[in-house]
Parts: structure tokens; C-alpha cells; sequence
């Protein structure tokens, strides 16, 4: 009983640490939050309505996983995204509208299951907002301009860099090549 004890414990503590490589990261987070951001209680109807498209106009334009990540804010099996062990060189862009997100130069290999960005193409395509889901509190990422969600932001990316992580959803992007 001690041991089955302990091991719930130990799943508990594993579970809570899935989406950021530690506490102390989710708290970095809500602290360095950007001042741009906003709550998704408050504005997510407003955000995902940016774009005059209905919502039988989204699902007639994406496909039925597309429009569950990017419309009703879903998310991909880890590992199992198209753009998640890709490495052309290009621009990913915004699957819902077609906006430059992230460039190719910028993507790096965080073990997550995700593609993985230290930094946006420009921060004004890119809205960060408190996302209170799950039980958990974190960074909600969506495209500026048609509200689509894309994944998430953390505090753990390279140091070097930004120190940021932006998680990206394969399907809520495209790719367009530059060679």
C-alpha cells in the first residue's frame, strides 16, 4: 500500500511537469508574462471571430483535425505532427489564414513531441494569452489575425537565444519553402 502510495505521487509529480520541463518554469511564466496579453476568459470569442469567416466557413475551409486545433483550441498527439522532425529551410505560416509565424532558422529540436521556436517572424502576428485550461495556468499561442490557436509558449527554450519555447501544433501550420 506504501509503495502504490508513492508511486501515485510520483505520476502525479511527472503529469504536472509534462507541458514545461518544471514548476519553476510555469511560474517564470506568469511572471515574465507579456504585457501585450490578455485573459481567454475575456476575449476568446472576440479572438477567434477576428476574421469575418463563420464557423461553417472554417469547417468548410479546414479539414476536421485542423478545425478542432485551430478553431476549438485542440491539440495533437505528441510526436505525431508533420512538422515536428522537419527541417527544410522556409517560413511556416498559419494554416487558418496564411499569416508568417515562425522562420525555419528559428525552429530547434526540444524533445516534446512538438515543432519547437525560439522566436516569431514578428510579435505582432503572434498573441499570447493566459490560458486557465486543463487545471493548469500557461501561455496560450494564436495567430494575430484570424485567432486560430496554435500551442503554447514557455520559459524553457534556449538560453542562448530568447529563452523562449513557442509549442507549436503541426497541423495549425503550413510550410512554404525557400529553396
Amino acid at each position: 500500500m506504501f509503495y502504490k502510495k508513492i508511486l501515485y505521487i510520483l505520476l502525479a509529480l511527472y503529469l504536472s511537469n509534462c507541458s514545461s520541463k518544471t514548476q519553476k518554469n510555469i511560474t517564470s511564466n506568469l511572471l515574465d508574462f507579456n504585457k501585450n496579453s490578455t485573459d481567454t476568459n475575456s476575449t476568446q470569442k472576440k479572438e477567434m471571430n477576428k476574421t469575418p469567416k463563420t464557423q461553417e466557413e472554417w469547417k468548410a475551409k479546414l479539414t476536421p483535425e485542423e478545425y478542432y486545433v485551430l478553431r476549438e483550441k485542440g491539440t495533437e498527439r505528441p510526436f505525431s505532427g508533420e512538422f515536428e522532425n522537419h527541417h527544410e529551410k522556409g517560413i511556416y505560416v498559419c494554416k487558418g489564414c496564411g499569416t508568417e509565424l515562425f522562420r525555419s532558422e528559428t525552429k530547434f529540436d526540444a524533445h516534446c513531441g512538438w515543432p519547437s521556436f525560439y522566436e516569431g517572424i514578428d510579435k505582432s502576428n503572434i498573441k499570447e494569452i493566459v490560458d486557465r485550461s486543463h487545471g493548469m495556468i500557461r501561455t496560450e499561442v494564436t495567430c494575430a489575425k484570424c485567432g486560430g490557436h496554435l500551442g503554447h509558449v514557455f520559459n524553457d527554450g534556449p538560453i542562448d537565444k530568447t529563452g523562449l519555447r513557442y509549442c507549436i501544433n503541426s497541423i495549425s501550420i503550413g510550410f512554404v519553402s525557400k529553396e
